[in-house]
């Protein structure tokens, strides 16, 4: 009985964490860029210290079922792209395809999908947030872009030009398959020290910004699976003290 609600109360705790994770993606549906987190989940076998070789081969079928604890690993970013709108708004810009804007923060270069520029009062290209876009690395690791006054127009390799001149090139990177990207919300992404690639032929798109790639319809039917795990769990839990309260006021008091 002990490990039956030690079981639930793990369950309860991994269902717990999840419906914040989906929360938090829901939270994001019209976040520009955002990249939504998937959960993952694995089970954990609670055994005694061993006392004797190969212990778990002598730990029988029942037992493994009521110590076998389910609880969340992690999450992990989903990909997947979302879609481009449509803006008008000559400083938007959207990536057709893989790569992500490279952005210089107070915490160090970070990653994005997210095109809402603008343009500082000391005429350098930022994020909404006033974070500078960083520039063509060939001009070093933290070059920024000037944009003088006029009209601007950015091409599909990231080449900013203003009344025709060009006023630099906005840098697009990838990541290599597996590598850990790290959210640091909203469209902020982390990642691993040089890990960041530049993407040979960038497919940039004026006038357009990425949508979230959170799904609403499939995130509240998410969010609503995993409410109903939590409350089925804590029905269990309160079984299990219901009946821990049986023994200590009945059966104990038989001995």
């Amino acid at each position: 009985m002990d490990s039956g609600f030690y079981a639930a109360c793990a369950g309860l705790r991994a269902e717990s964490q999840a419906l914040e994770v989906s929360a938090h993606n829901l939270a994001n549906l019209n976040t520009t860029g955002f990249r939504g987190l998937q959960t993952t989940f694995q089970s954990l076998l609670a055994v005694p210290r061993p006392t004797v070789p190969n212990v778990l081969s002598n730990i029988n079928v029942l037992n493994r079922a009521t110590n076998n604890f389910g609880v969340l690993e992690g999450t992990r970013l989903d990909m997947t792209a979302g879609n481009l709108v449509e803006t008008g708004n000559p400083l938007d810009v959207g990536i057709e395809g893989g790569g992500f804007f490279a952005i210089q923060t107070a915490r160090g270069t970070r990653y994005t999908r997210s095109g809402s520029f603008q343009v500082s009062s000391s005429g350098i290209l930022v994020t909404a947030a006033g974070d500078p876009v960083l520039g063509d690395p060939a001009l070093g690791p933290k070059a920024l872009i000037n944009v003088p006054v006029g009209a601007v127009s950015i091409a599909a390799d990231g080449t900013l030009s203003v009344n025709g001149a060009v006023a630099g090139r906005i840098r697009v990177v990838e990541f290599a398959p597996g590598t850990e990207l790290i959210s640091e919300g909203g469209s902020l992404l982390d990642a691993p020290a040089g890990s960041a690639k530049p993407v040979p032929q960038p497919a940039l798109k004026q006038g357009a910004l990425e949508s979230s790639n959170v799904n609403s319809i499939a995130s509240v039917v998410t969010l609503i699976g995993v409410e109903r795990q939590a409350e089925m769990l804590q029905r269990a839990m309160s079984m299990f003290d219901s009946e821990f309260n049986r023994i200590a006021s009945v059966d104990l008091a038989k001995v």
